[in-house]
């Protein structure tokens, strides 16, 4: 009787843990995907930020954005430091009066964010006109204390657009 007993417990105990495995699993999986959401959700917030301090001239927000060892790349292959960019906000060489963006994406790798776009731009650079389309790439880095930060940046003219990515 008493063998009976154990196997019936051990075999209860097992039809347990074959139930619980798979729930277990799949509230893992959830709280995973919801984790990736609100990483996307806080990168899409930044890219507001972004797109607004430069627009609105706003420096200390950029300074914010911008990691210490941050490094851009302009469309005409010059390669700035933070203190680069800021430098030229304040001398306002770089004024934007449009920035305009479509087909964003975003890629999470553990604590970085990769972000891609199509950008319309307008304004001027060193005295020259900005009037085109352009292609960029930042990326973000969350840093300890969960602080996300634009560690680089780097644009390039769009020549060729998709038909469906005409920007008017």
């Amino acid at each position: 009787m008493q063998r009976w007993l154990r196997m019936r417990v051990r075999s209860l105990v097992l039809i347990a843990l074959t139930v619980a495995a798979p729930i277990f699993v799949l509230a893992q999986t959830h709280v995973r995907h919801e984790h990736k959401r609100t990483e996307r959700n806080q990168v899409i917030a930044l890219e507001q930020e972004w797109r607004h301090s430069v627009l609105s001239n706003d420096i200390p927000a950029m300074d914010r954005l911008l990691s210490d060892d941050y490094l851009g790349i302009t469309s005409g292959g010059e390669v700035l430091t933070k203190a680069q960019q800021l430098d030229r906000m304040r001398e306002r060489t770089l004024i934007i009066t449009q920035l305009d963006t479509s087909e964003t994406k975003i890629k999470l790798i553990g604590s970085i964010a990769i972000v891609t776009c199509l950008a319309r731009v307008k304004g001027s650079s060193d005295g020259g006109s900005i009037d085109g389309a352009y292609r960029y790439t930042r990326v973000y880095q969350r840093l300890p204390g969960g602080v996300w930060k634009v560690t680089n940046f780097e644009a390039t003219p769009a020549l060729r657009l998709h038909p469906a990515a005409t920007l008017q």
